[in-house]
């Protein structure tokens, strides 16, 4: 069957790549709450975040922190804010969202940039992707 991220992983759908590795993918969400809005996924499909294995479930949250790090230092932000819900998609993920006030957290305010402007945006994160980070 297969999840929307497992077809993003594989190439059947496109996205707004900012940072790989052998075991997880960071791109931009599609339905933003502010720009530089990132989800972190491992590659390996698990329904849930609590479902990896805790040696799969920190490599994310490594592989988590260094993207946030580039998301700080590409998009002017407080700070980079993380949410796990999990309920969109059944794929863990985790939400990277550069924050200016907790409304960019509730979910409930959406943004829509232009294809054009999530390039841009990708590329500025990905400039600043350090896998050793």
């Amino acid at each position: 069957m297969g999840t929307i991220f497992s077809k993003i992983v594989s190439g059947k759908i496109p996205c707004y790549k900012v940072a790989e590795d052998n075991d997880h993918l960071a791109f931009l969400d599609i339905q933003p709450n502010a720009e530089g809005h990132t989800l972190c996924i491992p590659k390996k499909e698990t329904d849930k975040l609590f479902d990896l294995s805790a040696d799969e479930y920190h490599a994310l949250m490594a592989f988590s922190r260094r993207v946030a790090l580039a998301i700080e230092k590409a998009i002017p932000c407080l700070r980079v804010g993380m949410s796990v819900i999990g309920l969109e998609v059944p794929h863990a993920h985790v939400h990277l969202i550069p924050l200016q006030q907790m409304a960019d957290a509730t979910f409930a305010k959406k943004i829509t940039p232009t294809p054009e402007r999530m390039k841009a945006i990708a590329t500025q994160i990905s400039e600043q992707w350090d896998p050793l980070a």
